[in-house]
């Protein structure tokens, strides 16, 4: 049996840093020092859920070729906070689901918005 499935493309990565009230500042300086560190892109610091994501986050945005650069730093630097990781390919709901990667704890998504 051959395998007809088209191949999947990561157009790019996002990193998700989760924070509360009570770890903003730091949220802030870790995103801080991964803009300086890092070949990413900060998106806003989001002080409610937004999205799948279920507590308040920050989007660092980077390419595939940088994925090791990026989760190796985020792995020694995540400062004990959640960062959520997953590739971009056109299937929110697979890519925030079965493709995911998660530094630190992980926490139930809010997927219904994707149909799972």
């Amino acid at each position: 049996m051959s395998d007809t499935a088209a191949p999947v493309t990561i157009t790019h990565w996002h990193a998700h840093v989760y924070y509360d009230a009570s770890s903003v500042d730091l949220a802030e300086q870790v995103c801080q020092q991964a803009v300086a560190a890092l070949p990413i892109e900060q998106g806003r610091m989001h002080r409610k859920p937004v999205g799948p994501h279920p507590l308040w986050s920050c989007q660092l945005s980077f390419a595939p070729a940088d994925l090791g650069t990026v989760l190796t730093w985020l792995s020694l630097h995540h400062q004990g906070l959640t960062v959520f990781v997953h590739p971009n390919t056109g299937n929110d709901l697979v890519d925030h689901r079965d493709r995911a990667i998660w530094v630190g704890d992980s926490v139930r998504l809010n997927l219904g918005m994707f149909g799972g």
